[in-house]
């Protein structure tokens, strides 16, 4: 089974307010979604999002999210190849099916999947 590519990454970020100026100026807009936990922009159809202080996952550097169309089938192929769940798939919201997997080397991989 294929991915969509990667279209979202999310960044941990310490100050929020310092960490959206600059994604702003480096992508020359202003983010689509903006609130006390999360603001994300959408640049030429890559997601990027800022997380303060890691979110409830704790992030402690930037995750990408591989996009797919059967987040459950992806997840059971990428642990059956030697990954390991770090977060089971939960609704993030909006129909958005999120998971997050740890490959041999401690790095964190995300699925997405829009419903």
């Amino acid at each position: 089974m294929t991915t969509q590519g990667i279209k979202t990454v999310l960044h941990p970020v310490s100050d929020l307010t310092r960490a959206r100026a600059v994604y702003a100026a480096l992508l020359g807009l202003e983010p689509e979604a903006a609130g006390p936990y999360y603001v994300g922009f959408d640049a030429e159809g890559q997601h990027i999002g800022l997380v303060p202080s890691g979110g409830p996952q704790g992030m402690t550097s930037p995750v990408t999210y591989w996009h797919v169309a059967d987040i459950e089938a992806k997840l059971a192929e990428v642990v059956a190849a030697g990954a390991t769940v770090n977060e089971p798939v939960r609704d993030v919201g909006g129909g958005r099916l999120v998971a997050t997997v740890t490959d041999p080397d401690g790095n964190v991989l995300g699925l997405l999947q829009d419903r």
